[in-house]
């Protein structure tokens, strides 16, 4: 099989996902065709060699449907040679559309291919798209649905965490990610979106809360025990896990992934295609796996997917530096660390969703370049990213650099 190289990435920053964020003025278009024009002028990239491009989108309607990737590769000015192509596995779909390109580049059927994905949650809000998953009772008594916060408080019951454990998570998650702007370890890979004039509309990710403490956290109530008594969810994450006598409550908006606006994209290329390109590769694509997982605890797929990628690999956690790991939901990392004994110093080192914001379609790819740029910061070599997934399903990529 050939060999899989990632040669650059870019995103933009994350913009609230209100009407009132900085993004909300610019479709889902727009913010595609941003990395796309950074991605190729920063590479000097001649958009005729590129294979596919690929982007993950989880709803894909309105001003996000009709094959985002085309449409933001016409906005750009690409090449119409360049094809483009729109998927999606709920918040895995950027992590997914890299590895679907990898996949096309390793068979050989690819020398060149620029994936990611692109989410604007203020323009095309959470569902829009529909589904029967969660309006076919056909589908979803089998699937044991209930909001995905149900089930992030279902597993912070299971497996013990308290409180006091989910906001002190998030908490460290906001110091993080703060301290990593203020050192400038994002400046990098950080694109600024731009308005027609060229005025700047957002620089920086804008859904941070530095000062957040303990004492802010513990004044807000649990977002989803209404839904979880009222609704009936909590008889369903019962009835599929009967030993829980009850769902304790412990998620709120404050340790819960944001919902932002923004996009990304990585440069991935056979040596064949980095040699096209002049471009020197930064890491490899080593490995990646999908699998199902628990439909009512739904948020723990990264454990399972961890384990099968490991396995198929020959590798151990040993032979992982560093992992990424999407906060969906700060019990969603607790879970993870508690299964594979792992210290946080070595897991979202830069902080994640809870204090930047979880762009549904485009954060699998962005929190990839993320960990990238800290393994060449820290002189290290290999990574694990990671995302749970709705319906109970979870994606993992390891790189490692060359």
């Amino acid at each position: 099989m050939t060999e899989v190289f990632i040669y650059d990435h870019v995103r933009t920053p994350r913009g609230r996902g209100k009407k009132d964020g900085a993004l909300h003025e610019v479709p889902s278009v727009r913010l595609a065709a941003k990395t796309l024009e950074a991605i190729r002028d920063r590479n000097g990239l001649d958009t005729g060699t590129v294979d596919d491009i690929i982007m993950g989108c989880v709803d894909p309607v309105m001003d996000a449907g009709a094959v985002i990737s085309k449409a933001a590769a016409f906005e750009a000015g690409y090449s119409t040679k360049a094809p483009g192509m729109q998927i999606s596995r709920f918040c895995a779909s950027g992590l997914d559309a890299v590895n679907f390109g990898a996949g096309k580049i390793a068979q050989g059927a690819d020398d060149i291919v620029i994936a990611g994905g692109v989410e604007s949650m203020s323009r095309v809000g959470l569902g829009m798209s529909g589904g029967a998953w969660f309006m076919d009772p056909s589908v979803n008594f089998p699937a044991y649905f209930m909001p995905q916060g149900v089930s992030a408080d279902l597993i912070a019951t299971k497996y013990g965490f308290s409180r006091t454990d989910v906001d002190a998570y998030a908490v460290e998650s906001q110091k993080r990610a703060a301290h990593a702007w203020e050192k400038g370890w994002f400046d990098k890979s950080v694109i600024p979106v731009k308005d027609q004039n060229g005025l700047t509309i957002l620089a920086k990710d804008e859904h941070m809360r530095p000062g957040t403490d303990m004492q802010a956290l513990a004044s807000l109530n649990p977002s989803f025990q209404m839904p979880g008594e009222m609704g009936g969810f909590e008889a369903v994450g019962i009835q599929a896990h009967p030993e829980i006598e009850r769902i304790n409550y412990v998620h709120h908006a404050g340790n819960s992934s944001g919902i932002v606006d923004g996009a990304s994209v990585v440069l991935l290329g056979s040596k064949a295609g980095g040699e096209s390109m002049g471009k020197k590769p930064r890491a490899r694509i080593k490995a990646f796996a999908n699998i199902g997982s628990d439909p009512a605890l739904m948020l723990t797929g990264p454990v399972d997917v961890t384990e099968k990628l490991l396995k198929r690999s020959g590798m151990s956690l040993s032979d992982i530096d560093l992992f990424e790991l999407n906060e969906a939901f700060a019990a969603v990392v607790l879970r993870y660390m508690q299964a594979f004994d792992i210290d946080h110093d070595r897991i979202n080192v830069n902080g994640g969703a809870i204090a930047m914001g979880h762009p549904l379609g485009a954060t699998g790819a962005m929190i990839l370049g993320t960990v990238l740029d800290e393994l060449e910061r820290r002189d290290l070599n290999t990574a694990l990213v990671t995302l749970c997934i709705g319906a109970g399903m979870g994606t993992a990529t390891v790189i490692e650099r060359v």
